[in-house]
């Protein structure tokens, strides 16, 4: 975050947040000067903190101050509604302020540990879908302190919040695993930042470079960092691309979890987390088939092994639908299209899905590690599904425009491997509440449900098509002999 001496802040909010921002500015005057608190709260409005004057309405003083060159506006209320938070941006956008920036929501918050580092600008995602639930992290993570954490796909959209969130767990180390170094040496710089500024508690962070598929070198490191707990979010996503490269997601999302899981397994890892997807449910991709195969695998090693209170392992599947704001989602997508002039490309009018943020997904997934039970499939409460066409009509607005008149939205049909609706749990299971808000467990439909396939079998299976074997050389990287395999044992699946 770039840093000026001149620059002149308005925080939006008096209240918790905005203080400890505006005590921090004076502690360290190099990040600038607050010049005003902005209020709604009739009780606060004009008054004064630490000699910084409270104004309000912040929709009649907005329009009196009209930001200048250099002046910002922050806003600190993590506890405020999506709705309130857009009404919020509309009127600093009239005042004039182009530098807008917001602090995270509640859930990355914990005991008013708060700084000006961990703001960010504003963008469409703070204002699309739901007013995300807050979850006492503190509580949360207690389970972790002075654990030894790892976490696959670090470098990724839930990976880096996971550790971004874990910083506050007060674990002895946090390992970040992933295969891609750039990203890995991003996140580890971006959470080194943010100890340095005070976020969190002190960690060692350690930095991991492999691969899953490597199963000789995933023994090899779990044996030897001795984690206490994984939480497994690495995986091939992009659906259309998994399409045209079947045999790769199978080898890395598939086989990649096999060998992670039974590494685990043999090294007793106290906790195993696995973060799925709503595209596992009745798949029609090769991507959600293979994460309905890692489900499977991670269940049935909890079935095989000792819970962690006898001296084993608890290992627990967290399913959830689209997270706001991931690489290679509509959001970062449609706002490249924005900066284009459009159009802005949907597949179908009335293709829906379940969103979340990113933060409030990792929240409730490192709650559930904590919470959840040895062999139990988690879901996520995912509130109503949003049409893509009203995501991408809002994003339009929320750079000025109008949807069709200034910018066109373009329907370009389904691509491969989508389908209009996901579901978030199938015909045969059901969701059952728990006590903990926003988290479900999935149960089968009906008692001694039938198993639809011998899941050893079919890995075996599948495995000449990832790894050579001579005596079946003609299935090596052959993807229609994976997409034909797959369609025997999950009938949803397209060819």
């Amino acid at each position: 975050m770039s840093v000026s001496k001149t620059r002149r802040l308005h925080i939006i909010g008096a209240g918790f947040a905005g203080r400890a921002l505006a005590n921090e500015v004076k502690v360290k005057s190099v990040l600038g000067e607050v010049v005003a608190f902005l209020e709604d709260n009739p009780e606060l409005i004009g008054k004064e903190i630490d000699g910084v004057p409270v104004l309000g309405p912040v929709h009649n003083v907005a329009k009196l101050i009209r930001g200048k060159v250099g002046d910002e506006a922050v806003i600190a209320m993590p506890e405020a509604s999506s709705e309130y938070i857009k009404k919020l941006y509309g009127v600093l956008k009239s005042a004039g302020f182009d530098r807008i920036r917001i602090l995270p929501g509640i859930s990355q918050i914990i005991n008013g540990d708060i700084h000006l580092i961990q703001t960010r600008s504003i963008d469409p995602q703070d204002l699309l879908g739901r007013t995300p639930i807050a979850v006492n992290l503190k509580e949360s993570l207690f389970y972790l302190r002075d654990k030894r954490v790892l976490v696959t796909g670090a470098g990724g959209s839930i990976g880096s919040e996971l550790c971004r969130q874990l910083l506050s767990a007060g674990v002895e180390r946090l390992y970040l695993f992933g295969h891609g170094e750039n990203s890995i040496y991003q996140i580890d710089r971006e959470l080194q930042t943010l100890q340095e500024e005070g976020v969190g508690e002190r960690t060692d962070i350690v930095t991991v470079i492999g691969d899953l598929k490597d199963e000789r070198y995933i023994n090899y490191i779990i044996k030897n960092l001795k984690a206490d707990a994984i939480f497994h979010a690495a995986a091939y996503k992009h659906v259309p691309l998994m399409e045209a490269n079947p045999v790769a997601a199978i080898e890395n999302n598939l086989f990649g979890t096999l060998n992670l899981v039974n590494a685990a397994k043999r090294c007793k890892v106290s906790r195993f987390v696995f973060v799925t997807t709503d595209k596992a449910v009745e798949p029609v991709s090769i991507y959600g088939a293979s994460k309905q195969l890692c489900e499977k695998i991670v269940l049935k090693a909890a079935r095989e092994t000792t819970p962690e209170e006898n001296g084993g392992s608890n290992f627990m599947v967290v399913r959830f639908g689209n997270v706001l704001g991931s690489r290679g989602s509509i959001a970062p997508l449609f706002q490249t299209q924005i900066e284009r002039g459009g159009p802005l490309t949907v597949t179908h009018p009335d293709m829906r899905r379940w969103f979340m943020t990113i933060p409030e997904a990792c929240s409730l997934v490192l709650k559930a590690g904590g919470v959840g039970d040895n062999g139990e499939l988690y879901l996520l409460d995912m509130g109503e599904p949003v049409r893509i066409r009203d995501v991408a009509e809002q994003m339009i607005r929320f750079y000025g425009y109008e949807p069709e008149i200034d910018i066109k939205i373009e329907y370009i049909g389904c691509r491969a491997g989508e389908k209009l609706d996901e579901k978030l749990f199938a015909d045969d299971e059901i969701p059952v509440r728990t006590k903990f808000k926003k988290i479900s467990r999935i149960r089968p439909r009906f008692e001694n449900q039938k198993v639809d396939f011998d899941l050893d079998a079919l890995i075996e299976k599948l495995r000449p098509a990832c790894y050579f074997d001579e005596r079946k050389s003609d299935l090596y990287r052959n993807n229609l002999y994976m997409r034909s395999t797959l369609k025997e044992a999950i009938p949803t699946l397209k060819l």
